[in-house]
């Protein structure tokens, strides 16, 4: 993958690639400890790991001076007919998007260490990718979006404030996993500041970039989480957001 041949860090903060198995088992140990918690199955149950993690190049934001991992994501390129090999497309009829005229840059497993809450780790990672958007000619990021438990009512207000938000139909995703939930029947009146709080963190960075989610919301057992399809098209980004991530992305 490139747009990470050249040093990426700041500070005691650094963006490095995987280089082999050992790197890629520390993100799976990062992803077990944020997405499962104290939920594994057996004490020798410490990674968080896919068939979709070989393929994929892992991106570690790491702490220099301590070595510790503080964030990780996976990336994945797709065109055209190839987006049925997806993470996202287990979930989601992908049929539309595949016309999608350029190259599509899957995020998924984006993640940071329990109790980090330094703005650089984020900063960082999103310089990163916007590094490698611009190095390969992607022309749209997607991904699963999650929220933490997969009751829908829980999450209800954040739901109902994603409809203003539904992609378009030439690209909107069908469905395609055996449960799911319209945001549509979240829809009503609701705090807007509520709903913001209520938002995943990643979601609402995605929806500042003028990002479109699916029509609904996937519930997904196995992570206890709930998701939706949300993809950016890196054209339609606000200028002044996309001017702000490639400055970032030249420290």
């Amino acid at each position: 993958m490139l747009g990470l041949e050249r040093p990426l860090g700041q500070g005691r903060l650094v963006v490095t690639l995987a280089q082999g198995a050992q790197d890629v088992a520390r993100a799976q140990a990062l992803r077990h400890q944020a997405f499962h918690g104290a939920q594994a199955a057996s004490p020798d149950d410490v990674r968080d790991a896919d068939g979709f993690d070989r393929d994929a190049s892992h991106v570690l934001v790491s702490d220099q001076t301590s070595g510790q991992l503080l964030c990780c994501f996976r990336l994945k390129l797709f065109e055209g007919t190839t987006l049925g090999a997806s993470y996202g497309a287990q979930f989601y009829d992908l049929t539309r998007l595949a016309a999608f005229p350029g190259r599509m840059l899957e995020m998924g497993r984006f993640c940071l260490a329990p109790g980090c809450h330094d703005p650089d780790v984020l900063r960082l990672a999103w310089a990163a990718i916007t590094r490698i958007v611009d190095a390969e000619g992607a022309g749209l990021l997607f991904g699963c979006s999650s929220f933490a438990g997969a009751d829908p009512v829980r999450h209800g207000a954040a739901l109902g404030a994603l409809v203003a938000h539904v992609a378009p139909l030439h690209w909107r995703p069908e469905r395609r996993a055996p449960e799911t939930v319209s945001l549509s029947d979240h829809a009503g009146p609701h705090d807007p500041r509520a709903a913001l709080a209520a938002t995943p963190a990643l979601l609402r960075t995605y929806l500042g970039m003028g990002a479109w989610v699916s029509d609904h919301a996937v519930i997904d057992r196995a992570m206890n989480t709930l998701h939706v399809l949300t993809g950016v098209e890196i054209d339609r980004i606000p200028p002044a957001r996309a001017r702000l991530l490639r400055a970032i992305a030249a420290i």
